[in-house]
């Protein structure tokens, strides 16, 4: 855990999401890259952290990540209450915006794995775009069923011979960063988990106005676009979070010795 020893950051039930600001992050994310560091880099959100908190050895693979963004704004709020009170939000498709117009700039290879090949068809012409000069090493579907021994060394073959220096993986939470965790030390570049951004970023899906983002309702959202497949888990996360969020701050003193003013504006309190 070389990474992760230099880095800030604020427990929130008890994993560790990296304290830094947004800029920050993104650079962090590239210095790593130049070097083709062997890196895993997890975009947390309220669902993430609950699979993390439920499932033990999913618990393990998130404390043991290089970097975890807080992607969700309940965690940038928590941080925010237990003391890294200049926490930006790290989204998902910020990072991958950002990552790819930094990566342009520094020259360093992207490769894409998983997701579909229309998703990825539909990213790379936008990326064409949007980052023109951009070093896109491949953009590769995997198949739903696992790879064989053989399929996944010859994958670890391909994305080392092609001198990427970031690895965008969607495979969805939690399989894409057990991947990464499984691939740490195999794959020489750093892997970042962005399941739900390829989808919006090619347009399949629409992102929330800046506006509903900022106000932490971007779960709704997503939810009135795709109703019968978060029900599930937002009626089941959601609830269990603030309740462990409360009593972790319950606990804090950090959040204790929070002038009442601030504890009001990410609250909600009121006299």
């Amino acid at each position: 855990m070389v990474g992760r020893a230099f880095l800030p950051v604020q427990r929130v039930l008890d994993f560790p999401i990296t304290a830094l600001r947004f800029n920050d992050q993104i650079q962090t994310l590239l210095r790593w890259a130049l070097a083709r560091e062997s890196k895993t880099v997890c975009i947390a959100n309220v669902h993430m952290v609950m699979e993390a908190y439920w499932n033990p050895d999913f618990g393990t693979v998130l404390k043991n990540a290089d970097l975890v963004t807080p992607d969700g704004m309940p965690l940038v709020w928590m941080m925010k209450l237990l003391g890294a009170r200049y926490q930006d939000r790290v989204a998902g498709m910020d990072v991958l915006q950002a990552s790819c117009a930094l990566a342009e700039k520094l020259n360093v290879s992207v490769y894409f794995v998983g997701s579909q090949t229309e998703i990825l068809a539909r990213m790379k012409s936008r990326l064409e775009e949007e980052c023109p000069n951009l070093k896109i090493a491949a953009m590769e579907p995997l198949p739903f069923r696992p790879l064989t021994l053989s399929e996944d060394e010859a994958l670890i073959e391909r994305i080392n011979s092609s001198g990427a220096g970031l690895v965008f993986v969607s495979l969805g939470c939690p399989k894409q960063e057990n991947w990464m965790a499984q691939h740490k030390d195999k794959i020489h570049a750093v892997m970042v988990g962005l399941g739900g951004a390829f989808p919006v970023y090619a347009g399949i899906h629409k992102r929330a106005p800046r506006i509903v983002r900022d106000l932490g309702l971007e779960w709704l959202y997503r939810w009135m676009q795709e109703p019968r497949r978060l029900w599930g888990r937002y009626t089941k996360t959601i609830p269990a979070f603030l309740w462990l969020a409360f009593k972790q701050l319950l606990t804090s003193t950090s959040f204790i010795s929070t002038p009442f003013h601030i504890r009001e504006r990410y609250l909600g309190w009121r006299d």
